[in-house]
């Protein structure tokens, strides 16, 4: 969720409507992150609003008038990049240094980043009508040349021509670091003069290429079933050839292959950005299933080909079987990446990297089985090559245990294209990213709902993008399945969607008419707990129906706020969208039924046992539990 877009901006409606939201609403470890970066969620504050960089596509491409023949973009150790690098990126021979220079990451090399004025009708849908764009392609990311401190005040000079023994020509340099992973396709570094509101081309680098660009990366596991026994593991290759996967002892599986193309993608009148500028090819997608497992168990694999090379060995866990007595799992929403370099990207969400540290180490102690990321997941949101980034990021432990998921509005609304909410949050990717990279055990494309069964809890995961009013497939869905669940063998049900029912944040993000659909259902069948993203902060309720509470909780001998289901009133309710978008504030005078609220970035942790659920909210960058309650029967 986000503010909408500024009203100086122009309305415009082609059978769409306009930006509301879409301008707004690791090395193999993450916990070792470049010094570049520290301190992420304060270097990239304030890049998720509408800065400079991402309205760059609007702009004007001017042509530089710059003579300077000494001009030159070197690169480090970029004869052959790795799936991983930080690469130094060194301008030399500047003869006036500007605070306006800039260099930018494109891919494909032969990406056009010149002016595009034929297509000045194409952009409408970015929602500036004065000077619309005229970037034919959108850079990965870019850095202004002054973030190396002795750039401006021409520290690294050089002479360049003599005259009579002395120097008649001095030019000045810089030096960058840039974080890159294997995104398959080659790139160039461009260097920019105007700054990102009036940029000129003044020279490219050469094109450099990926030592492997086939290679298998960003493994993650996802559960089939409720059994435990099989677990699917999805990667991606630059290869469209089947890959296998290894485990256990001797064991292989060979992967189906899939992928998506530009024509994918959604589009009304106007192209998307999915559509055009920000579209990168994904390459394929690969997806196999390793049976015969036994729950809550470790186990080993790897994943690729001999052709197209291995992944590292990786040791993972089954999660318990449904119907078994002790799951630990972690949940959290709106989470996004950040660039772990001094970037700026399209789309950055500044606690990101912290949280994905915090999860990391959750994940190493052994103490976690499973992880439900419930909406917004990585905000590519039209600019195809941010999965990438965020695939990388969430691999060194979405690799390790089961990672679900639940589709929110930036994976899958676009006007036109079958969404409850006609914003055209996803860029015009309309689930189609999603899915693909996330498979999960749903019933069928674009039917993004389905429940699963781990330990003591029956999870009952819905699309709050998808149609859920009373008539809907979606709601008959939900019906049955909750009212289906054996609370002798799963006592307790966790019902989990994207957006809130219940919200005490200053922006609002809850939708009345949601409630009043869904709400019933929730207390008919005596659902425990209802999970829930979209607002970024973090918010637990009473036990509330219809806005009114129904019970409170009491405190144990320990001081926990516990809550009594032995004797059920209603669902307690928690909001958990706290995990990297920038955080959102609450009301001065928050309801009734808000009992704890906090803005700060972090995740939930569950521990079930089939007499108790124990919950926490835990703040990422201290570690230390901030709310804890229990839920008993």
């Amino acid at each position: 969720m986000e503010l909408p877009i500024p009203t100086h901006l122009a309305i415009f409606s082609i059978s769409i409507v306009l930006l509301t939201c879409f301008y707004s609403s690791y090395s193999c470890s993450a916990s070792n992150l470049h010094p570049l970066v520290a301190d992420s969620a304060l270097e990239h504050l304030n890049y998720t609003a509408i800065s400079e960089f991402r309205l760059l596509n609007r702009r004007r491409i001017l042509e530089c008038r710059d003579p300077n023949p000494y001009l030159q973009i070197n690169v480090s150790g970029a004869n052959a990049i790795g799936d991983e690098a930080y690469l130094t990126v060194s301008v030399t021979g500047v003869l006036v240094p500007a605070d306006s220079d800039w260099l930018a990451m494109i891919s494909p090399s032969n990406a056009d980043v010149s002016d595009c004025p034929l297509n000045k009708a194409l952009y409408v849908e970015t929602g500036d009508l004065s000077d619309l764009p005229l970037l034919c392609h959108y850079p990965v990311k870019a850095q202004y040349l002054s973030k190396d401190p002795d750039y401006l005040s021409c520290k690294k000079k050089e002479c360049k021509k003599y005259d009579k023994g002395k120097c008649a020509v001095t030019t000045c340099g810089g030096t960058l670091k840039f974080h890159v992973v294997n995104i398959r396709t080659d790139i160039e570094f461009v260097l920019f003069a105007g700054g990102f509101a009036t940029p000129c081309v003044l020279r490219r680098s050469k094109p450099l290429t990926f030592a492997n660009p086939k290679q298998p990366l960003n493994g993650h596991l996802s559960s089939i079933d409720s059994t435990g026994t099989s677990m699917r593991i999805t990667w991606v290759s630059g290869d469209k050839e089947p890959q296998k996967v290894q485990y256990g002892n001797g064991k292989s599986q060979t992967s189906e292959v899939s992928t998506f193309s530009r024509d994918d993608m959604c589009s009304n009148a106007l192209p998307s950005p999915a559509k055009d500028f920000g579209w990168h090819d994904p390459g394929y997608i690969h997806s196999a299933v390793m049976t015969g497992l036994r729950p809550s168990t470790s186990y080993s694999y790897k994943y690729g080909s001999d052709s197209a090379g291995w992944s590292k060995q990786v040791q993972f866990r089954t999660p318990p079987a449904g119907g078994s007595k002790e799951l630990k799992f972690l949940a959290f929403g709106d989470m996004g990446k950040a660039p772990l370099d001094d970037s700026v990207e399209h789309y950055i969400q500044p606690g990101s990297v912290s949280v994905a540290k915090a999860l990391l180490d959750d994940v190493v102690s052994g103490n976690v089985d499973a992880i439900f990321h419930i909406g917004d997941i990585s905000y590519a949101t039209g600019f195809l090559v941010e999965w990438d980034f965020f695939l990388h990021l969430i691999s060194p432990f979405a690799s390790r245990v089961s990672y679900m998921t639940a589709i929110g509005n930036h994976e899958r609304d676009y006007g036109g294209s079958g969404s409850v909410y006609l914003t055209p949050d996803s860029g015009g990717e309309c689930g189609v990213a999603y899915e693909t990279y996330f498979p999960m055990p749903t019933p069928a494309k674009d039917k993004p709902w389905y429940s699963i069964e781990q330990a003591s809890v029956h999870f009952t995961v819905i699309s709050t993008e998808h149609d859920w009013s009373e008539n809907s497939e979606q709601y008959q869905w939900m019906k049955r399945d909750m009212a289906s669940v054996d609370r002798s063998k799963t006592p307790w049900l966790v019902f989990m969607g994207h957006r809130p029912m219940y919200t005490s944040g200053a922006t609002g993000g809850a939708d009345q008419r949601f409630l009043d659909a869904v709400e019933p259902l929730l207390l008919d069948n005596k659902v425990d707990l209802v999970l829930v993203g979209h607002v970024h902060n973090y918010e637990r309720t009473c036990s509330v129906y219809k806005s009114q509470c129904k019970a409170m909780p009491k405190k144990d001998q320990s001081g926990v706020d516990t809550y009594d289901h032995s004797n059920y009133s209603a669902p307690v309710q928690a909001v958990i969208g706290m995990a990297g978008f920038s955080l959102d504030d609450f009301k001065d005078e928050p309801s009734d039924w808000s009992l704890i609220r906090i803005s700060k970035f972090g995740h939930f942790r569950g521990h079930a046992t089939p007499e108790e659920l124990q919950l926490e909210y835990v703040n990422a960058n201290t570690r230390k539990v901030e709310d804890i309650f229990r839920i008993t029967r």
